[in-house]
């Protein structure tokens, strides 16, 4: 039959071990928790193989010791823990067991470990003998569960810097669709303003002209042969008055539609287009240009990157032209297989780096936007009184090479 595990055989079994007891220690020490068994003064009564290695004591050593003043007598920051607050104690005190994986044990060598231990009363009967505990190095588990918590909290204010990040681009970019659509209106009315005031002035005056002659002509069968030959000069007169008409209606609806859309880009190219319009701005802005550009022979990119690219280099010409109040520019353009880098540095008086950043930049921010949108990268280099320089890199990843292409 079994025999009666009680309170006396954990103090007098050494003198009368028997083969079940043997087996019992065995299966004790086969186990990788820590276990423990204190009576009702705290003192062990036995402890297993590893609760003994990781507390760093021989068994024997244990035995007989107070486990509140040998293991867990302090705080994990050093502070008294005395035993009336101990959980351990109390499962015995007050017949309560627990379960706790907040606390530290601490080692011979006075360092300590995170533990989860659980702590039940020893009952005979109904009475209280004392309590066994067992416990578990948990400082593995604790530092993952640290550095995931750390991860989280990492994650979380990344999450909420980009969304900080986000909702401000999102709000720039309202701004910058708002502007866009005010500068397209304002275009809309300037252009409808010249179809206006040049065209429809012209159309008039040629109307006018040719109602004129009209009349002049329905009378000639009723006048002398000299007022004829008077009319017809006069009539000649008109005519050419009329050609200088139309050919100032053609150089407008040229300019109108070379502001719109240069037609140089469609046929020669978007190099072409683009050293057209550096000379066309100096001149017309009365500046020294420094011209420069290499690698671009048989060179021919993407409609829609050309475009982008020559929309960001008059928005860099406009700059200069709005706040630089330069006397020299320069443009240097190089194309490599993999990358165009187009430059444009002036003279002028620069600027402070956070003007290019400011939430009413809605130049450099379309600037940037055109650039973003082909996976290039648009920088704004400025130091008051030393001019401005803009550097744009775009990708060439879609980029055609055509031997028969002349840009």
């Amino acid at each position: 039959m079994f025999t009666k595990l009680t309170h006396s055989t954990f103090i007098h079994g050494a003198g009368g071990a028997t083969l079940w007891q043997n087996q019992l220690k065995l299966l004790l020490d086969s186990t990788g928790e820590g276990i423990f068994g204190i009576d009702l003064d705290g003192r062990c009564v036995f402890i297993n193989r590893s609760g003994a290695e990781m507390l760093g004591w021989n068994a024997a050593e244990v035995l007989g010791r107070n486990m509140h003043e040998l293991t867990h007598h302090s705080h994990a920051d050093g502070s008294h823990y005395p035993d009336t607050e101990c959980p351990i104690f109390n499962a015995f005190r007050r017949g309560l067991p627990c379960r706790i994986d907040t606390e530290v044990f601490w080692r011979r060598d006075r360092s300590v470990f995170a533990v989860e231990y659980s702590s039940y009363p020893i009952l005979e009967g109904k009475e209280v003998r004392g309590a066994v505990i067992t416990f578990v190095d948990i400082t593995e588990r604790r530092l993952a569960a640290l550095a995931l918590q750390r991860a989280n909290e990492e994650l979380e204010l990344r999450v909420a810097e980009r969304t900080r990040e986000l909702s401000l681009a999102l709000g720039q970019l309202r701004k910058l669709g708002a502007y866009s659509e005010k500068i397209r209106e304002e275009e809309r009315t300037r252009i409808a303003r010249e179809i206006h005031d040049e065209l429809g002035s012209l159309l008039v005056a040629l109307k006018m002209d040719v109602n004129w002659m009209d009349k002049r002509l329905s009378e000639q069968e009723q006048r002398s042969p000299t007022d004829v030959q008077v009319t017809r000069e006069r009539l000649r007169s008109k005519c050419q008055s009329m050609s200088r008409q139309i050919e100032n209606a053609v150089v407008n609806v040229g300019r109108i539609i070379t502001d719109l859309r240069p037609g140089i880009l469609d046929h020669q190219g978007l190099w072409a287009a683009l050293e057209w319009q550096a000379h066309e701005f100096a001149q017309a802005a009365e500046l020294t240009l420094d011209w420069h550009m290499q690698g671009t022979a048989h060179v021919q990119l993407p409609e829609p990157l050309a475009m982008s690219v020559f929309r960001i280099f008059q928005e860099m010409l406009s700059n200069v032209a709005r706040h630089a109040r330069a006397s020299h520019i320069r443009v240097h353009i190089t194309v490599t297989p993999g990358e165009l880098n187009l430059l444009v540095q002036d003279n002028g008086c620069g600027a402070k780096a956070q003007a290019f950043d400011a939430p009413h930049a809605y130049g450099v921010m379309g600037m940037r936007e055109r650039a973003r949108h082909h996976e290039g990268h648009l920088s704004m280099t400025s130091f008051v009184g030393q001019g401005t320089l803009s550097h744009l890199r775009i990708p060439l990843n879609t980029a055609k090479y055509d031997p028969d292409f002349v840009g």
